[in-house]
């Protein structure tokens, strides 16, 4: 204890009667700990935001999606049948594709839905003005349409427009309904800012040549009081009886699924970056090094005169290795103090809001004080191993 609480104040000493080119050292690891720090916490940020918007969409949908419907297609009077099953609440068929909106001489690019009455409450969407599509607009293949805030203002030029008649790819659409922009819909969160018009499954299959009366993607909710885990056990035996026991034949997409899908992207992203700012640690920590082998030699009398009264190899090797430490510990504080300051700038000057987690701040500055030990053995061991004689004789 002794020996350490020396060589703790030798090293004290010796950084503070240099302190400019301690500070020269240090900036290695100062950058790549500061560039640690803020990294990880924008990745954790953006970890968290991706989380908690999936996980606002509700944890009870499931997207189901036929590549082979091994002739038996389904239909909406087949949706129906599911929703009778127990443990399957909601079915809505739907297809999106891009279309032309006009209204009088302006003229957009829209996202054209097809669906039917239950996509509205299985994927949580809020009227603003008016009514959503209802059964008999399916059945009828009415000509109406559910437009969303957004489409509203850009394509007629004002929220009020219920009884309006706007064009699609030609044909008209009596506007029944204006949508709240949700940022917490699973539409929004995968087309923000767009244009979006909501017309029966039906009108679609007839307004459009891609589209057929063979359903090939549907929404599915939970039962209410059920699980997620439950309606997908349910769909999957419908479908795999109905498909001739292939399970290729159907997919069945959960958002736990996604959000995992979401976590594994930004864990490797956390990673690569995590990565580049370490090299600036390893950079730090040869210049450190460099450092030291001169220190070494600057003082080689010094560890003469200590080996000549006594001291033994492991105290001069201790006493170069706690100062190469010492130098990245404070490097690492400082780092981390400058980290903290560019998380401050960003959450002023931006919207973004970075999460600083306790562990990616301790372990930064764990690494820093590895990357001291380990640069500054080989300085010290060539500082251990000198001639205590010769080292007398160095002038």
């Amino acid at each position: 204890m002794d020996t350490l609480k020396q060589s703790l104040r030798m090293a004290v000493k010796s950084i503070s009667g240099n302190k400019l080119r301690a500070f020269l050292t240090m900036l290695g690891i100062i950058i790549g700990v500061m560039a640690l720090v803020i990294l990880v916490s924008l990745v954790n940020g953006a970890t968290s935001t991706v989380t908690d918007t999936i996980s606002s969409l509700g944890t009870n949908l499931l997207t189901v999606t036929v590549s082979d419907d091994k002739g038996q297609p389904i239909s909406l009077s087949d949706l129906a049948e599911f929703s009778e099953t127990d443990g399957v609440g909601q079915t809505a068929a739907w297809q999106s594709e891009s279309a032309v909106g006009k209204y009088g001489s302006n003229a957009e690019t829209v996202q054209l839905y097809g669906t039917t009455a239950a996509y509205y409450n299985i994927q949580g969407l809020n009227m603003l003005l008016g009514r959503y599509i209802k059964s008999a607009d399916v059945e009828n293949a009415s000509n109406i349409c559910v437009i969303n805030e957004n489409a509203a203002q850009e394509l007629i030029g004002y929220s009020d427009c219920i009884g309006e008649e706007i064009s699609i790819n030609g044909i008209k659409f009596k506007v029944v309904g204006v949508l709240e922009d949700n940022d917490d819909s699973l539409t929004a969160v995968f087309s923000s800012n767009s244009l979006a018009v909501y017309i029966p499954y039906t009108s679609l299959v007839r307004l459009s040549s891609s589209v057929s009366s063979k359903i090939t993607s549907f929404y599915v909710s939970a039962e209410t009081g059920g699980t997620t885990a439950e309606t997908e056990s349910a769909m999957y035996s419908i479908l795999y009886e109905r498909f001739a026991q292939d399970e290729d034949a159907f997919e069945i997409d959960t958002q736990d699924a996604l959000e995992d899908t979401m976590s594994s992207v930004t864990s490797i992203l956390a990673i690569l970056l995590g990565g580049i700012a370490g090299i600036s640690l390893i950079v730090g920590g040869i210049g450190i090094m460099n450092i030291m082998l001169v220190t070494v030699t600057e003082r080689t009398r010094e560890i003469g005169i200590r080996m000549a009264i006594g001291a033994k190899t492991w105290d001069i090797r201790w006493q170069f290795l706690t100062e190469a430490m010492v130098l990245s510990l404070i490097g690492g504080v400082i780092g981390i103090v400058l980290g903290f300051v560019g998380i401050a700038a960003i959450k002023m000057f931006t919207s973004f809001t970075p999460v600083v987690s306790l562990l990616y701040v301790l372990l930064p500055f764990s690494f820093s004080g590895l990357v001291g030990l380990f640069f500054g053995f080989f300085p010290a061991y060539k500082a251990s191993l000198l001639n205590p004689i010769n080292a007398l004789r160095y002038e």
